[in-house]
């Protein structure tokens, strides 16, 4: 026999039969052989080539013979080919590996990646480890992970269809629902409208309860920032029930609409298999849009991300360029009539430097002392309060008293005769006066102030109602149009605060849940009721008042 010739099965059995010792004749074969070529592959026996004859045939192939199939690896190429197409499964109700299902290892707040190949297109869960793995096919990762680790039941993150690897059917089964809630929370609108009415607790896997929309937030590295926001805007009625509902911006192309979609379904969801939610996805669709400016671990602030984020979510689902109105606008804006004095001279720098004025609608008035008066309408998302500055030096007790200053004290900046200076974009004096309030106004005090060189929190405290905010003592408004009631009562809802250094720090937010009209403090995973009371006495940054009915 030559070195490279290897011995037959048939052959192999025959010595067998006739009682040949083939133990050491075996050695002796496969010495030449290590010496002479590279290792051949494995003997194929009989009955394995039966196999794969049969699994030709089922496959609508015919059966190749192995010396066959080395001299026509092309036209075996060609033959596979067609295997690729989709295939339907069947489809059967007696898997029995259900019971190797393990809910407590489920997470589908994270991207959906597969963990091998990190690529996103056709990514299914394993549901006994849950981790994520790609295809179902004969040399996919999730095929493989079937036969290394012995788990069999997979779901696709896409369709929602349960499968059973490596045998490749597919489960019909309804203990499989509760895992297709969880991976898309879906709403009836009968159950948006009674969200607010609902006082039930939910129970977590864990046996923790936990209330649909009082749920923590991750906080992946330095994300407070965003968890508040998130947690303010989940208060907003309108917004929230919008973004409950899929079909309403199905036909946005934006990922950020659609994560932050996803995320608000997951935390007013009652059917969670934990009582928290991971905004990584969201962030990721932040982080992307954005170019970076927002970002996981750089600490930002709050009332910058919410202009952000208020601003792009509108710009992607207004209905036109010329109606740009979405429910950003129909929830938030407001409009201001602004009153600026500006020298004449200054005016002429700025045409030298080739900066135009403003192009706002208003009107344009000279005096005669050389002051150039511009009025224009502006609509606005927020509105930005000044504090009045801290005592610089300590009292008798050689103690620093932090001053408290009413709301309505700084609201005085709005009432169309107070004088605010500015010295960006040029020197000028502005008055500002509300010409149309919105259904929900968010106010944020200006607490940090930047200079060259570092910058500083002012620590002054502001008191204010939780309840029953009324503007009109406060602010001259507009006359409403006829047969309209003037409406300028407005309720707190949500209220950000920032606790430590400038830079550094931590932020929180008090809410409040309508069902029971109480007050909860979210500080990222952590939610404990608290008292009304207790919503007034901290540094607050940002707010969101709803306006009465």
């Amino acid at each position: 026999m030559g070195a490279d010739e290897q011995p037959s099965p048939t052959r192999k059995r025959d010595r067998e039969e006739e009682g040949e010792d083939l133990s050491d004749g075996g050695a002796a074969e496969k010495r030449p052989r290590a010496e002479g070529a590279s290792l051949l592959g494995l003997a194929t026996y009989e009955d394995e080539d039966e196999d794969e004859a049969a699994r030709g045939h089922a496959n609508g192939r015919r059966a190749v013979e192995p010396d066959e199939e080395e001299d026509d690896d092309e036209e075996d190429d060609v033959r596979r080919a067609p295997e690729r197409r989709p295939r339907q499964a069947e489809l059967r109700r007696d898997c029995p590996y259900l019971d190797t299902v393990n809910r407590q290892v489920l997470d589908f707040d994270f991207e959906k990646f597969c963990s091998i190949s990190l690529s996103n297109l056709n990514v299914y869960a394993c549901l006994v480890c849950g981790k994520y793995f790609q295809g179902r096919g004969l040399k996919s990762h999730a095929y493989t992970h079937s036969l290394e680790a012995g788990h069999h039941v997979f779901i696709n993150l896409q369709t929602e269809k349960a499968y059973c690897l490596p045998d490749g059917y597919e489960i019909n089964d309804p203990s499989l629902e509760d895992i297709r809630h969880v991976l898309n929370p879906r709403f009836t609108k009968e159950q948006v409208l009674n969200l607010d009415k609902n006082k039930q607790w939910s129970r977590a896997l864990d046996g923790s309860n936990y209330l649909p929309g009082m749920v923590g937030l991750n906080n992946i590295k330095e994300t407070d920032f965003v968890n508040v926001t998130i947690q303010s805007l989940m208060r907003v009625t309108p917004l929230r029930n919008f973004f409950l509902i899929p079909e309403n911006y199905q036909h946005r192309k934006s990922p950020l609409v659609h994560r932050f979609g996803e995320l608000t379904r997951k935390i007013w969801h009652a059917r969670n298999f934990k009582g928290q939610v991971s905004p990584h996805e969201f962030l990721q669709a932040v982080m992307k849009a954005s170019d970076k400016r927002f970002q996981i671990g750089v600490q930002s602030d709050p009332v910058e991300f919410m202009s952000w984020l208020l601003n792009t979510l509108h710009a992607k689902l207004k209905s036109s360029k010329k109606k740009n109105r979405s429910i950003i606008h129909d929830c938030f804006q407001g409009e201001l009539e602004v009153v600026k004095e500006v020298h004449r001279k200054h005016i002429m720098e700025k045409r030298e430097d080739g900066d135009e004025p403003n192009g706002e609608a208003g009107s344009v008035v000279g005096t005669a002392d050389g002051i150039v008066t511009e009025t224009s309408k502006v609509p606005f998302l927020m509105l930005g309060l000044d504090l009045p500055p801290p005592p610089l030096f300590k009292d008798a007790m050689e103690k620093n008293i932090i001053p408290q200053v009413p709301l309505f004290n700084i609201l005085k900046k709005f009432d169309g005769e107070t004088v605010t200076e500015v010295v960006r974009p040029s020197i000028a004096r502005m008055r500002y006066r509300v010409t149309r309030l919105p259904k929900y106004l968010i106010l944020h005090m200006r607490r940090f102030t930047k200079n060259n060189f570092f910058v500083e929190k002012n620590p002054t405290l502001v008191n204010f109602p939780v309840k029953n905010l009324e503007l009109k003592d406060y602010i001259p408004l507009p006359k409403p149009k006829e047969n309209h009631k003037l409406r300028s009562k407005y309720d707190l809802i949500a209220n950000i605060v920032h606790d430590g250094k400038p830079g550094e720090g931590c932020y929180r937010v008090f809410v409040q849940r309508k069902s029971e009209e109480a007050w909860y403090e979210m500080q990222d995973l952590h939610v404990t009721e608290t008292l009304p009371q207790m919503v007034a006495l901290s540094e607050t940054y940002m707010q969101i008042y709803e306006q009465h009915e």
